[in-house]
């Protein structure tokens, strides 16, 4: 995919969305449920769409929160937690989920005031409350015009597909049924029935972090630190952050801009709130030298983006080795292992093994970390996205989803603890275990094309060597023996995945050299090829 003339540019005006229009569509505009990009779909992390397109609109929300709810009672969970982000769709979507969830008599407890919820703060929520369940309506990163709705078990974590999948059909029963077995009431009556709660999400969430982060040791640094909140869930978290803990912390974009104006295009010239994007953030890169650290979130925090004066935005797989290399010799986490996705560095890979750890690789996806983590088997699950978690101080569970705020905090603790910021201290890793290069591309894919690489099979790999080097393996199952939703070919000193995206129209093509750009250049153009071929044989 090539480079778009606004990557990396202040996004102009004449892209903004309009937001009248697009809540409008939510309110107006129908399904055909017998088109499949109408129905109802959840991917690694639930389902997203478009209301102008038909594919998140007012009846998905009235189905799939019917099916959460029937879920929620079969299970017999005493309470519901829910949470949003700041996509214009996300609002409608908040008060619609509600008017069900209360109307099947669950009780819900939401953000006082229909603020913002991050997707971590409700995993932590669940947790620290028993028989639990929850849902947070947000598309993650995805460009203004997207909603998402995704559904937390009572583990706090990102629901199985076996879970999914039964919501995902129930869902799909609903609107075949024009929604005659949704139940609704309005708000006012579900707050006269106590069944709608609102609930302070923000200081458990903060007076708990000393339980996770050295936060003392922030405080005494004095470091100078940029917070961007970058208009997301997140907005209210920062300045309690800074007020609980005394820190010096300058907090940007703590606002809600439901068109994200202030933002910079991503690579294709899209608004997109991917804090793992260097175009994206090139507005807090500017900004790298007035901080000793900075960073910033996705919409609805659960991703993070660490920027150094070093370095500038760090790799995503560059911090999440530094991580955890540093929480192996930080803390105490004796006998646990490490999870990271199969599309993940093998730089990893050799931090864990010299820090005397086991490794889980699983498919993409955070929901795979969910039960290593719950059974303290692993002290940190991460994904080459920029989405990790990991365990409180007594190695006890934390979140089971993503949380972009510790991950965020404790690169500053880092630097605070060993003087290095993680860029630097990345540099320490090179020096020890060789430099590998990193690289995705992304280029478009219709749902015949994803569908042919989700269900690729080694012997659709007719070659024998890569770049140069002889193949060693080709992967389509994970450790766990679950499907990895594409392959990955492997030789000595390279490897690299295709897997179709499960959120938007495009596939991905990772891959890692330590052997040069150059070579991963070829690794890269040889995967593409091998791309064409399948596609031209479908």
């Amino acid at each position: 995919m090539s480079l778009h003339e606004y990557a990396g540019k202040k996004a102009p005006k004449s892209i903004l969305e309009n937001i009248p229009l697009l809540v409008s569509d939510y309110y107006t505009k129908v399904a055909d449920v017998e088109n499949p990009a109408h129905q109802v779909s959840f991917g690694t992390s639930g389902h997203r769409g478009c209301s102008s397109k038909n594919s998140f609109n007012e009846g998905h929300i009235l189905a799939m929160a019917q099916a959460v709810s029937e879920f929620h009672l079969e299970k017999e969970h005493s309470k519901l937690f829910i949470g949003m982000d700041t996509h214009a769709l996300s609002t409608p979507a908040h008060k619609t989920t509600l008017e069900v969830l209360c109307a099947n008599g669950i009780k819900t407890y939401y953000a006082e005031g229909f603020s913002y919820t991050p997707t971590p703060v409700i995993s932590h929520a669940i947790l620290t409350h028993e028989n639990s369940d929850g849902i947070v309506i947000t598309p993650s990163h995805n460009p203004p015009s997207d909603g998402g709705f995704k559904y937390n078990y009572s583990d706090g974590g990102p629901a199985d597909e076996s879970i999914t999948k039964l919501i995902e059909k129930r869902a799909n029963e609903i609107l075949r049924n024009d929604l005659e077995d949704v139940k609704v009431i309005g708000l006012e009556e579900a707050s006269e029935r106590g069944l709608l709660v609102a609930y302070d999400f923000v200081t458990p969430y903060v007076d708990d972090l000393v339980n996770v982060i050295d936060m003392e040791a922030i405080k005494n640094s004095g470091l100078k630190i940029g917070a961007d909140a970058m208009g997301g869930s997140g907005l209210a978290y920062y300045k309690a952050i800074k007020e609980k803990y005394d820190l010096n912390m300058e907090i940007f974009h703590d606002t809600p801009d439901f068109t994200f104006s202030f933002m910079h295009c991503d690579k294709d010239g899209k608004i997109r709130m991917d804090c793992s994007s260097p175009y994206a953030m090139a507005g807090l890169i500017e900004l790298k030298d007035n901080f000793d650290i900075a960073f910033g979130n996705d919409t609805d925090f659960d991703r993070h983006g660490i920027v150094t004066k070093s370095k500038g935005l760090l790799n995503p797989n560059h911090y999440l080795a530094v991580a955890i290399d540093y929480l192996a010799k930080n803390r105490d986490f004796a006998g646990l292992g490490i999870g990271k996705t199969l599309v993940s560095s093998s730089m990893i890979d050799r931090v864990v093994k010299d820090n005397g750890k086991k490794i889980f690789e699983t498919p993409v996806g955070f929901k795979w970390f969910v039960k290593p983590i719950i059974n303290k088997e692993i002290y940190f699950g991460g994904e080459e996205s920029a989405g990790a978690s990991f365990l409180r101080k007594n190695a006890e569970p934390w979140s089971t989803d993503k949380d972009g705020i510790i991950l965020n905090l404790l690169a500053v603790e880092i630097l605070a603890k060993t003087k290095k910021d993680p860029g630097i201290y990345y540099d320490t890793l090179i020096e020890k275990f060789g430099e590998p290069v990193y690289g995705r591309l992304d280029a478009p894919a219709n749902l015949e094309q994803k569908t042919a690489l989700k269900n690729l099979k080694p012997e659709d790999i007719k070659q024998n060597t890569l770049a140069g080097e002889e193949i060693e393996s080709i992967i389509t199952k994970a450790d766990n023996g679950a499907s990895i939703g594409g392959l990955k070919v492997v030789t000595e000193n390279a490897w690299f995945a295709i897997r179709p995206s499960g959120t938007e129209d495009i596939y991905k093509i990772y891959a890692e050299s330590f052997k040069g750009s150059e070579h991963l250049k070829l690794i890269q153009k040889e995967a593409q090829e091998i791309v064409n071929t399948i596609f031209s044989n479908k």
